[in-house]
């Protein structure tokens, strides 16, 4: 365990400083879990997949066995979920730490997961996450199939390249079957156990097989790595215990500042239009910048790719959408004209949520001018975080489960007082005398106020109450050491709100600073643009 004091200690500080801030540690094998606020609420926005990211585990290279729960947010950039230190690998530690970590999250499991091909992980995917589809890292794999035919890759330099394209440009299972069997024929690796052990996993990591799964992936290029991207930079190699903490606040510090920037740009960049179509004007309006950039190269393509039809019966239409002359690469597209619906043989919609050049030019076609609001995923626009009063958390006196959401909620609504507060130095002045007296009411309503539930459920008792209980209960009794311990715990409280309070003054001061460092940005371009 003294390898893990100082990361211990820290979670011990952080969780006494906020109450929302959650960790644990699994019995006799000491692995560690644990997750902030923010990741919970980031879990609420975009818990639409999961990537699992242990790539600090994999070999004798790095010093720290660090963990990751990992998604991605509205600008296609990762977004922590929670972190993990595994210092016992088995299949029921696997288990612990993925039940661990969705009872932190209070909310259903993720349609999707990534992970590294390995037996244990999959097998305590499978144990926790039963509905859950499992993808092996595709760029892991391609990583290790280079290791492990490195003898092959050197004699034939046109293997790798073969090997890459039958996984990733093949369009239907057939035609990957067809190419697999192609390659190992062809280089006489009929009996090679590598690549026999990943065929037989084909429909974990294949493109083909995996495709009709949602994955939050706006770049259909998967030669990227995918596991290491939230603290890539950040922990490496060198990276020893002593240094996690201080690694993993400053990828948290540069990711939400990177957040910021994107979200910034979203409501303040207006993106060229490159057609007069109102509906590459409705995504601009809608999508944020990553989103309309992908959407907006997909519609651009509708013009080259013509949709002919090859079957029709009324309100059901059946189109062949391919470029001119590569009819044989087309794809097909099946439509409603009842409903506005149509469903495409690449499925690049079910796999990252934007739609495709495909179902476009059938749109096109068909002359429907507007995005149906089926084909714009919520968690692609810029409103992707703000929710409307029916979708807060409904909460129930005395659970733990629900102060938690209490909490996640209240820092929701914070910070979108932060961000209105910080629009300018006259907003700021009200904001802090609005917080001020905010925070005076908060202080008020924790003094012992009748009906406030204990941390075990209870209410608080009334003045009466107490009265009562002094008057019948000599000193020292059951009931004086109670009031002492409620005591006790009200002035902890007490200092928990004055903690928020420095922290959400600290935050609104940084958002002034930063647009304030902002305003003179746009004010030296547009000198600049002068001269």
């Amino acid at each position: 365990m003294s390898r893990v004091e100082h990361v211990l200690n820290y979670l011990k500080r952080r969780q006494l400083e906020n109450p929302g801030f959650l960790y644990a540690i699994e019995d006799d094998c000491g692995n560690v879990f644990w997750a902030d606020p923010t990741c919970r609420l980031n879990y609420t926005y975009f818990g639409d997949t999961l990537v699992f990211d242990t790539t600090y585990r994999r070999g004798k290279r790095y010093q720290v066995p660090f963990a990751a729960f990992t998604g991605f947010n509205h600008h296609g950039q990762p977004v922590l979920f929670g972190c993990a230190l595994i210092l016992n690998e088995s299949e029921s530690s696997f288990a612990w730490l993925f039940q661990t970590w969705l009872q932190a999250m209070s909310a259903p499991p993720p349609p999707s997961i990534t992970v590294e091909p390995d037996r244990l992980i999959q097998v305590a995917v499978s144990r926790v996450f039963s509905q859950t589809r499992l993808r092996f890292s595709q760029p892991l794999i391609f990583e290790e199939t280079e290791e492990k035919l490195a003898h092959v890759f050197q004699a034939h330099p046109t293997f790798e390249s073969e090997f890459i394209n039958c996984v990733t440009e093949t369009e239907t299972a057939a035609e990957f079957e067809a190419s697999w069997d192609s390659i190992v024929r062809r280089y006489y690796m009929e009996d090679n156990d590598w690549l026999q052990s990943i065929y037989n996993a084909r429909q974990q990591w294949v493109r083909v097989f995996i495709r009709d799964t949602f994955y939050g992936e706006l770049s259909t290029n998967e030669g990227s790595s995918i596991l290491n991207s939230f603290f890539q930079g950040f922990v490496d190699a060198s990276t020893t215990m002593q240094m996690l903490i201080k690694q993993y606040e400053k990828a948290i510090d540069s990711w939400r500042e990177k957040e910021l920037k994107a979200d910034y740009e979203a409501t303040n960049y207006t993106p060229v239009m490159k057609t007069p179509s109102p509906m590459e004007k409705q995504a601009a309006s809608l999508y944020t910048r990553a989103a309309f950039i992908k959407f907006q190269e997909e519609f651009v393509e509708t013009l080259a790719i013509p949709a002919n039809i090859i079957s029709d019966s009324g309100t059901h239409t059946t189109y062949r959408v391919a470029k001119f002359g590569e009819v044989h690469k087309g794809h097909t597209v099946s439509f409603d004209s009842l409903e506005v619906k149509a469903n495409c043989s690449c499925q690049m919609f079910e796999y990252s949520g934007i739609i495709c050049r495909h179902i476009l030019a059938v749109f096109s076609a068909k002359n429907v001018l507007a995005l149906p609001s089926r084909y714009l995923l919520r968690r692609w626009t810029k409103e992707a975080k703000i929710r409307g009063t029916e979708e807060q958390p409904e909460f129930s006196n005395g659970c733990q489960e629900s102060l938690n959401l209490c909490f996640d909620s209240l820092r929701q609504e914070a910070t979108k007082y932060v961000e209105e507060g910080a629009k300018s130095i006259q907003i700021y002045k009200v904001a802090m005398d609005a917080l001020d007296e905010a925070a005076k009411k908060v202080a008020a309503a924790s003094n012992r106020t009748p009906g406030t539930r204990l941390p075990n459920g209870e209410a608080y008792p009334s003045e009466e109450a107490r009265e009562t209980a002094n008057a019948t209960n000599h000193p020292g009794g059951e009931k004086e050491r109670t009031i002492l311990e409620l005591t006790a715990e009200l002035e902890r409280t007490g200092q928990r709100c004055e903690v928020y309070r420095a922290n959400l003054l600290s935050i609104l001061r940084d958002m002034e600073e930063q647009k304030f460092q902002l305003s003179l940005k746009v004010q030296n371009a547009r000198l600049s643009l002068k001269e």
